[in-house]
């Protein structure tokens, strides 16, 4: 049955990743068109970057493109965007012109991207090359970039310092690798793709448990001890009525939650005239 269970599980995970796989690849469908039209409406210009319209579905990502002549590249390389590209690089296999297309998926990153065992601390940042020799098709095929044993530099905003962050780079097949940060806030490469700081699941989860068992055990006790400082006074309060009360010339007594006077007897009891004794008779004599 544990077999049958594990077996379901690994299935299920497989299903879940081929998912994502699916779904990054449709999105990055989804931004090449855009940065296409976005060059299409537009006189060209090498060495410029240009952002993209996206549709409100893709609101908070952000798409740039930039094109290249592929001499430029080897002279100076590309320092664009998030992405430092080093000198000396050329695309593979070899054409006269690029187009580099810069996606930062921002608060959409999970999304679209996630490693098991790990949570994004950075939003998802890459880029893809793309063969321009032929400005007049719609579709334009992939290309990589051979650096010649140089690194990518790939910057992020901030990624919080956690300890335990690693670089994690997200290939076109669903594969993921991480590396040491090169700095604070920057991974190194030596290809294009997608790339973010990820951390332990397990690390911030405990910091994250930690920070709300304190909060509410201190909301707790703040409500506790307010509730038995009242408590307190209430009971002085009512002992002190009690021993006023009781001093008073008209004493009191108590009936359930009621206080009612209770008065001492002063009166003479009444006395029937029946029972009032008559005077002895006088003598004859007297």
């Amino acid at each position: 049955m544990g077999h049958k269970k594990s077996n379901l599980c690994f299935i299920l995970l497989l299903h879940f990743t081929s998912l994502i796989h699916c779904l990054a690849v449709s999105l990055d469908t989804i931004l090449h068109d855009h940065a296409l039209r976005v060059m299409s409406q537009q006189r060209q210009h090498s060495d410029k970057l240009y952002d993209a319209r996206l549709p409100n579905y893709l609101a908070g990502m952000k798409v740039s493109v930039v094109g290249l002549r592929s001499r430029t590249l080897w002279r100076k390389g590309a320092n664009f965007s998030s992405f430092l590209i080093p000198p000396k690089t050329l695309p593979m296999p070899y054409v006269k012109r690029i187009l580099i297309v810069y996606h930062n998926l921002g608060n959409c990153s999970s999304s679209y991207y996630s490693l098991s065992g790990y949570t994004l601390l950075t939003p998802v940042v890459g880029f893809l090359v793309y063969d321009a020799s032929d400005s007049g098709r719609k579709n334009l095929s992939n290309v990589e970039l051979n650096t010649n044993g140089k690194t990518i530099s790939v910057s992020f905003d901030s990624s919080s310092g956690n300890k335990g962050a690693k670089c994690a780079a997200f290939g076109p097949l669903g594969d993921v690798s991480l590396s040491d940060l090169s700095s604070p806030n920057s991974c190194y490469s030596k290809s294009e793709g997608h790339f973010s700081i990820v951390t332990p699941v397990n690390e911030r989860h405990k910091t994250s448990l930690f920070w709300i068992f304190g909060f509410v055990a201190g909301f707790m006790g703040l409500i506790l001890g307010t509730v038995a400082v009242r408590s307190l006074l209430c009971m002085r309060s009512q002992e002190m009525e009690r021993e006023a009360d009781e001093g008073e010339f008209l004493k009191t007594y108590w009936i359930a939650s009621s206080k009612m006077p209770r008065a001492q007897v002063t009166r003479t009891q009444p006395v029937l005239e029946s029972k009032i004794r008559q005077n002895p008779k006088m003598s004859w004599y007297a």
